[in-house]
């Protein structure tokens, strides 16, 4: 099976004692992951060595950046670089989200190179990618998503592709009052799917986990975790509360 993944992704939410805090409470439940099983939280930069230290020792569970630069090192003012990230021993990022595409203009080229310096660093990309309503209003949603993946991620090899986590954000569902079923879920992750096989062949495509990222909350978790081609979330809002996101990781496919 392929992994199953709830990873938590905090944006530019809670204080630092409020991170302590909610961390201390999902790890107080003491959940025994299987080896198909991750938990992963993509934390603010300021609580990333804090988080790593309290997840240290518990099998498959991870620390992740919400970000990083594009450039090795340098004169970039307020920039991490993955090399950063590895010396205090961060292990995913994710890349390309939603919010870092619309509010800070990241482009699919850029994405490019900075998959390139976190898979060189031993960093697991976290692959954002998805669709906003214009695209889906007029059926455009499928071209669009190849094109992301084209663009940021197909030069690199079977092997280094395999090392990559994709994260599809249907962002048309996202806060707009518009909501996405399961189906609807389903069919996209299985054309990702698709996609995956078409340029490298059918063996790595099963190989990717591919996470829901639109609006999993603890009452959906387990009816869309429950998609052969859903391999857990990306999950905002519902991972800011210790109590919906262990239902959450509870509901990752056994």
């Amino acid at each position: 099976m392929r992994q199953q993944i709830a990873a938590a992704n905090w944006k530019m939410n809670l204080t630092y004692q409020q991170g302590e805090q909610l961390l201390d409470t999902i790890l107080k439940e003491n959940i025994q992951l299987d080896n198909h099983h991750e938990a992963i939280f993509a934390v603010p930069f300021p609580y990333l060595i804090m988080a790593t230290q309290k997840l240290a020792g518990r099998k498959n569970y991870f620390v992740s950046a919400q970000n990083c630069s594009d450039q090795r090192s340098g004169a970039y003012t307020g920039e991490t670089s993955a090399e950063q990230l590895k010396s205090i021993g961060i292990t995913h990022c994710v890349l390309g989200h939603s919010e870092r595409r619309e509010y800070f203009s990241e482009r699919n080229q850029s994405l490019a190179e900075k998959v390139k310096l976190c898979l060189a660093n031993d960093i697991t990309p976290i692959f954002c990618c998805g669709e906003t309503l214009s695209i889906r209003e007029v059926g455009a949603q499928e071209g669009f998503v190849e094109t992301q993946l084209m663009e940021s991620l197909f030069h690199f090899s079977e092997t280094e592709i395999k090392k990559i986590i994709i994260a599809y954000e249907p962002i048309w569902a996202i806060g707009t009052g518009k909501t996405a079923s399961v189906e609807q879920a389903q069919e996209m992750h299985a054309h990702i799917r698709t996609i995956f096989t078409n340029h490298y062949n059918k063996a790595t495509a099963d190989h990717i986990p591919i996470l829901y990222g639109g609006s999993v909350k603890a009452n959906n978790a387990a009816e869309l975790f429950n998609s052969p081609d859903v391999d857990g979330g990306l999950v905002g809002g519902a991972s800011l509360v210790a109590a919906d996101f262990l239902t959450i990781m509870r509901a990752l496919k056994k």
